[in-house]
């Protein structure tokens, strides 16, 4: 397993949302950085075979075919969120299971302090400290896409598996709940890492 300071900055990616991918109770910030669910739903959205119509979560514009490639998510004092990437060809616009065999290679917080990897049954996660930020690592030709905990540098959960479409970064900032859950999931550069 590669340690954190092994991957950055070397295959540092600066992504961006894509908002034709966005669910329509997502805003997306406008320098596309950052998502947040609101409860209402945003009118007079083009129609777009690529938007999630269900499921509200948003894509990055940026999708990886073959390669290393390194970014990081701010999750602040979230209490709900899922981060990974998925296939060009998974269902954006009905119901569907995000676990590895429909597409779907996530780490997600639920209930506030539970962290699981979906696979099938849910892999849970043992975190030592909450992270503030997790760090997404992708290794495509060696079918690896692995978490990493940036508040602490250390590994949270590595995914092993062919991919054979294009990956996408997936964002899924969770339902917010009156005030909880309310603050966005934010695209950031990486942390100091002398």
């Amino acid at each position: 397993m590669k340690e954190m300071t092994d991957i950055c900055p070397f295959f540092l990616q600066d992504l961006t949302l894509d908002p034709e991918t966005a669910h329509p109770n997502l805003v997306l910030s406008e320098d596309r950085k950052s998502v947040k669910f609101v409860e209402q739903r945003l009118r007079d959205l083009p129609d777009s075979p690529r938007r999630f119509t269900i499921y509200p979560c948003v894509l990055a514009t940026e999708g990886f075919t073959s390669g290393r490639h390194y970014w990081e998510v701010e999750v602040g004092e979230k209490t709900h969120w899922a981060l990974g990437v998925c296939n060009d060809s998974v269902s954006r616009k009905g119901e569907t299971t995000s676990l590895p065999e429909t597409g779907y290679w996530r780490v997600r917080l639920f209930n506030g302090d539970k962290y699981a990897a979906t696979t099938t049954p849910f892999t849970p996660l043992h975190v030592a400290i909450k992270p503030k930020r997790v760090g997404v690592f992708l290794d495509y030709e060696a079918g690896k896409l692995s978490f990493y905990n940036v508040t602490d540098r250390s590994h949270m959960y590595t995914f092993t598996d062919t991919f054979t479409e294009k990956l996408w970064p997936f964002f899924y900032p969770g339902i917010r709940a009156g005030r909880k859950n309310a603050a966005p999931l934010v695209i950031r550069p990486p942390t100091d890492w002398e």
